[in-house]
């Protein structure tokens, strides 16, 4: 007995001494991350991503290479294949396969970056229709990953950002509904509404609750107005700062040779600005509060905010040296 009470003393201290460790550990990972510019563990949002990537449009492959480029600020969950079109889970390794071949330069500046097998392992299909009928009754890959990551990290939202049509969000909330207290919707509308309204009427008549940003013409300020001098141009920017940079870069100029990105002021909104306020100033754009719910939120229809006859899109265009010079350098990091 007696030994065992001088035994005691030394497993609190071996207790206390490790916990000690963590901490100081984690301390570290912080301050690398803050001094490499990269945000400390504790901030990264969580982000699955809904992309019609490799359909008729491919300014999504534009948008999926520059999200890449910044992995190491967000904790990637999921990446989806969702209508419309012919866009499928393949295209979606093509690009992260891209991404493999230009992972150890990235992990030079943070070792936050996810690797290219964990990027493959969080890729789902989802729906490859867009819905038929007024209440969603099929459950794809994509949409039951979604439900289950929702589900998995209750502490913290879960934003899912929708680059395509929000049949697989629209699939996932009929089906488990209770997910709405924990995800937070960025969703890019116009066409993408058009190829599939009854998966969006269905949330927005159906879930007025569901914090929700619905950006239908906001985000054309990624590629209307702006500072658009010297390489700061759609063209002259991926001729200056991404073209021959990397094989993410490579894949981009394959893809399409001038900036449109109209997905890319979804990820800007959770790079630049305050996610929990969609009206306040973001590199995403800024938004206003409707009737319609306690958490929805579109464009901005003031006259000041109008771009080519877009409401709200230079809410985006006046950050746009800012966030392409920050994209710039992070391309640099490929060469």
């Amino acid at each position: 007995m007696a030994f065992q009470k001088e035994i005691e003393p030394t497993r609190q201290l071996t207790s206390i001494f490790d916990s000690l460790m963590r901490l100081l550990l984690l301390a570290t990972i912080v301050l690398v991350s803050a001094c490499k510019g990269t945000k400390p563990v504790v901030d990264r949002p969580n982000i699955i991503v809904s992309t019609d990537i490799g359909g008729s449009d491919p300014d999504d492959y534009q948008s999926l290479i520059h999200l890449f480029v910044y992995a190491d600020q967000f904790n990637l969950l999921g990446l989806i294949s969702s209508p419309p079109d012919a866009g499928r889970k393949e295209h979606i390794e093509e690009t992260i396969a891209a991404y493999a071949a230009d992972f150890e330069k990235l992990k030079e500046h943070s070792a936050l970056f996810p690797t290219p097998e964990y990027l493959l392992s969080i890729t789902k299909q989802g729906a490859t229709d867009s819905l038929q009928t007024e209440i969603p009754t099929e459950l794809s890959e994509g949409a039951s990953w979604l439900i289950e990551k929702a589900k998995e990290n209750t502490g913290q939202p879960l934003y899912v950002i929708v680059w395509g049509s929000i049949t697989d969000v629209a699939q996932a909330v009929r089906h488990d509904p209770s997910i709405k207290s924990n995800i937070r919707v960025y969703s890019i509308g116009s066409w993408n509404t058009v190829m599939d309204p009854k998966s969006r009427d269905y949330l927005f008549d159906n879930h007025p609750d569901l914090w929700w940003i619905e950006n239908n013409t906001t985000f054309r300020g990624m590629y209307m107005g702006g500072d658009t001098t010297n390489s700061m141009g759609n063209l002259t920017f991926v001729e200056n700062h991404v073209k021959g940079h990397g094989a993410l870069g490579d894949l981009f100029w394959s893809k399409k040779k001038d900036i449109k990105m109209g997905d890319t002021p979804s990820v800007l909104y959770c790079l630049n600005g305050d996610l929990d306020s969609p009206e306040g100033e973001s590199w995403g754009g800024s938004f206003i509060k409707t009737s319609h719910g306690p958490n929805y939120w579109t464009d901005n229809p003031a006259d000041s905010l109008i771009e080519n006859n877009r409401a709200g899109a230079k809410t985006v265009n006046k950050f746009r040296k800012a966030y392409l010079k920050d994209w710039a350098g992070r391309m640099e990091w490929l060469d």
